[in-house]
């Protein structure tokens, strides 16, 4: 099934007005943030390329994420959750976190929410939940486009605060390069000290 607003639509016919797409970009990375997005797109709205973010190329990306950001009728916003507060919450509470800042950062409050994924609680408004959503509905697809284009873009800032972990490249994903680097140099002030292969690169050397 493709990308579409069939979703968006069935919530309208249901009476919910405004209905936000959110989704988030980071969950799986040794180092930086994690960014959740929150999107409400016109009634009307089309799209020939939308689509989960993770389908589309970088430049692709960054040209929707001005397309949509410059649209002056959708409605958007986005949160960030440090590595920090991912590390004394969890990255799946984290993650929960950076939704629910995301959707509440809009100018005007939805009434309903379809995330991708599993359900986020507590919420604040009725929730649908779509696994795979960021495939099947635009405003969750421009979500995971704003979240994913954001969290790039703060990652290859850090490139220039944290040269030495090859972060512009990798994201903070844990590829055999960032591995390497985290062998290496031990792990800097992003980097999630709950994860495994963190807390692995403290040990001391056998």
């Amino acid at each position: 099934m493709s990308c579409s607003l069939k979703h968006e639509r069935a919530l309208r016919r249901q009476g919910w007005v405004r209905v936000a797409g959110i989704d988030e970009a980071g969950r799986g990375p040794l180092a930086g943030p994690v960014v959740a997005a929150a999107v409400v797109l016109p009634p009307r709205y089309r799209h020939r390329e939308l689509d989960d973010s993770k389908k589309l190329t970088e430049r692709t990306r960054e040209r929707l994420y001005a397309e949509i950001t410059g649209h002056s009728e959708i409605a958007w916003a986005f949160a960030v959750v440090e590595p920090e507060e991912i590390d004394r919450l969890n990255i799946l509470n984290a993650t929960h976190e950076a939704m629910r800042r995301a959707f509440a950062a809009l100018l005007f409050a939805p009434d309903h929410a379809l995330i991708d994924g599993l359900p986020v609680l507590p919420f604040p408004v009725p929730q649908t939940a779509l696994v795979g959503g960021d495939g099947l509905s635009f405003s969750i697809a421009a979500a995971s486009v704003i979240a994913k284009v954001t969290r790039d873009r703060l990652m290859v800032e850090m490139e220039a605060r944290y040269p030495a972990y090859g972060f512009a490249q990798h994201k903070g994903y844990g590829t055999a390069l960032h591995l390497a680097k985290l062998r290496a140099h031990g792990p800097c002030a992003i980097h999630r000290k709950s994860f495994s292969p963190v807390q692995q690169a403290l040990l001391p050397l056998a």
